[in-house]
Order: structure tokens, then sequence, then C-alpha cells
């Protein structure tokens, strides 16, 4: 579906300024993403899917991100409940213990999504961020499933999904902490907060939760599940936010060209040299990103890979935001003023390095590991 991806790259470029000044959800960019089939991607061609490996989305994320990066990253989150959906293989479940009414719990959710269902993810809080161990929303099991209450902040595209993948720790049993897929619908309220300064097309309000669920919206059929998941196989986690920033910041350089060679200025050996640097910069570190990918599709949950799932989000964080600076400075001061591509774009791309994991809780994640402790209890920030 790459050529897709980069068919509409060019419209999700011609609306962006818009949506961007409006701080509006790219409603039309999503009906283009549903027509041409991308809610699919993850869930296998059994289920009516693309069957698409992590490589695959982060090849596609990249080129969805060259043309708005805020309509790639809220797809990115339905491609990570997807994705995460799709990687529970029968075997995988047969060694976890998970019950056959899981498995058709992910395959009923992988179906929808195959036929224009798409998903949000509800986990973030407030003072909590995205640690999985600190969020107050909380559950209980009633007859027939679950009782969730609590807040949830950052939640992209809210207002706008068919199902949210909402994160909540047990009130009986606090270390434990479960997933459920909450439908849209009575107790999900969406309170809009985001007026940020970058990604502002999101719609990354907060979503307030009050809701009884059944007990097959428990993912994985059993509690407790997402810690574990988080720490084995972080990949959808901390590297698929990777893939759209890169793309962020190939885009920033592809605006920076055209805007210097519009005024004539490609002569100028400084603005040469930005730009070619900004390229090379950029290059790496999508060769990294997809790296990181092949080896989350080959070797998952290895100790190498998720040594380069770690790198690719820091190399992704910091290269937008410093590419994106550049190339502004390459531009001039023309290109600071609203509705100029590179103004926006190095908005969004100042997201990057704040997107979970930051920045520096993955240098140091991979500092710690490189010094022979573990990163994922020996970091001075809590990672989930």
């Amino acid at each position: 579906m790459i050529d897709e991806a980069r068919r509409l790259a060019p419209r999700f470029a011609a609306r962006a300024a818009v949506h961007d000044r409006d701080g509006a959800f790219p409603a039309d960019d999503f009906a283009d993403l549903r027509e041409a089939g991308f809610f699919g991607l993850m869930a296998p061609p059994r289920l009516g899917g693309a069957g698409a490996g992590f490589a695959d989305y982060a090849a596609i994320a990249y080129e969805l991100a060259r043309g708005n990066g805020a309509t790639a990253l809220i797809f990115n989150m339905h491609a990570s409940v997807t994705g995460a959906l799709s990687g529970v293989t029968d075997e995988l479940a047969e060694a976890l213990g998970l019950p056959p009414e899981a498995l058709r719990a992910r395959d009923d959710a992988l179906r929808a999504a195959a036929q224009g269902a798409w998903y949000a993810v509800a986990m973030s809080e407030r003072g909590a961020g995205s640690r999985l161990s600190q969020m107050s929303t909380s559950y209980r099991a009633v007859d027939g499933g679950y009782r969730i209450e609590g807040a949830k902040t950052f939640c992209s595209g809210a207002g706008n999904a068919d199902a949210y993948l909402v994160a909540a720790r047990s009130a009986e049993e606090p270390e434990k902490v479960s997933q459920f897929l909450v439908p849209a619908g009575e107790g999900l309220r969406v309170e809009e907060t985001w007026d940020a300064l970058g990604m502002r097309a999101t719609a990354s309000h907060d979503l307030h939760v009050d809701v009884t669920v059944p007990a097959g919206a428990l993912l994985g059929g059993v509690e407790g599940l997402a810690l574990v998941v988080a720490q084995l196989a972080p990949h959808w986690m901390v590297a698929s936010y990777a893939a759209v920033y890169v793309g962020v910041a190939r885009a920033s350089v592809d605006a920076a060209i055209e805007h210097v060679n519009e005024r004539k200025l490609a002569h100028l050996p400084a603005i040469r040299a930005r730009i070619g640097r900004a390229d090379a910069a950029v290059a790496a570190a999508h060769l990294a990103v997809m790296e990181a990918a092949r080896r989350v599709d080959s070797a998952p949950g290895d100790a190498e890979t998720n040594r380069w799932v770690w790198r690719a989000k820091l190399l992704a964080g910091t290269t937008a935001a410093e590419v994106a600076a550049s190339m502004l400075e390459a531009a001039g001061t023309s290109a600071m003023r609203r509705g100029h591509p590179l103004e926006r774009l190095y908005r969004d791309a100042r997201a990057g390095s704040l997107q979970p994991a930051t920045s520096d809780v993955c240098a140091d994640w991979l500092g710690v590991d490189a010094l022979g402790g573990d990163p994922d209890s020996e970091g001075s920030a809590p990672r989930w």
C-alpha cells in the first residue's frame, strides 16, 4: 500500500494548513484512508486485512507524514492497536494461556478494522503521562464485565474514533494494569482541551471514562498484561512514532528546497550546506527507523531489537526538531509567517522529542543498557 500512501500524501499536504489553523480533526484525510483500506493495514488477510508487518507500517507512516504529520500521528494510534492485536498469534496466545474468547474478540476487532472501523488510544493521564504503573484510571470486575472510571488526556482523534483502547489499573490489585477496547458512545465524554503549539490537528482532547464493558472488552482476556507487553515488546509504544517524525523531518527539507528555489537562494553556500546536512541527517534517521522495524518483524522482543527500538525513537525525535529548525533558518524570516509550510512543520517537528518515550528517557534507557544495567528498572525516570 506504499503507492497509495504516496498518492494520498499530496492531498494531505494541501489540506494541512487549514486543519492546523483551525485545530480541526482532519476528517477528509481519514475518509481517504478509509476508502483506500488503510484501517485494515495491520489485520491479517484471513480477516480481510492487508497483513502488513511493522516495517510495512513504518514505510507507510513515513510517507503519510510527508503529507501531514498530524494525520499520520492519529493513524499511528490506530495502527498501534491493530498491530498489537495482530501480533498476538495463536501460538503466542497458547503460550500466554489466553482463553478462546479473547481470540474471538481479537478477530472481531481486526475484522471490524478491515471493514473501516478505526481505533484511538486513551492511555496518558494528567500528572502521570504514559506511565502505566502510575495511572489513576481504575477498573473493577462486575457481573458480566468490568466497570472503568477515570480521565485520559492526549487522546488523539478523541470524539471521532469508533472505539478507544483504554488503559486502567485494577481497583482490587493495583499492580495489575490492563487494557480494554471500549466502543464510542455512552459513558465516554470528550472535553475539548487540545490547543497546542504543534500537531494541532490531532484533536488530542481529554476523554472522561465512566463506563461498563463486557468481559470481551478486556484485551487478551487476562488481567495485568499491559506492563508485561510494554516491557517485552515496546515497539508499538516507542518506535511507532519514530517513522512519523522522520517523515515530518523529510517534509521540512522538501519545503525548504522548494522555498529556496522559488527565492533563487540556491547559490548561497551556507544555505546549500544546511540543506545538505539536513538531507544526510534525515536519511540516517530513516535508516535507523527501518532497521528497528526490520528487526521487530524478524525478532520481536529480542534484546538487540529493543535497543534499536529505543535508538530509533531517540534519533527520530532529535533529528526532526533539529532539521526543522535548521530549515526554517535556511529559508529566512518569511518562512516564520503563519501559513507557511515550514512554520507549521517546525511546530509539528518539535513535538517529536516530547512524545513518549521522550528523548531524555530514550537516551537514559540506552545509557543504562550500555553500562550493563537493567534499563527498565534502573533508569532515572519510570518507563511505564
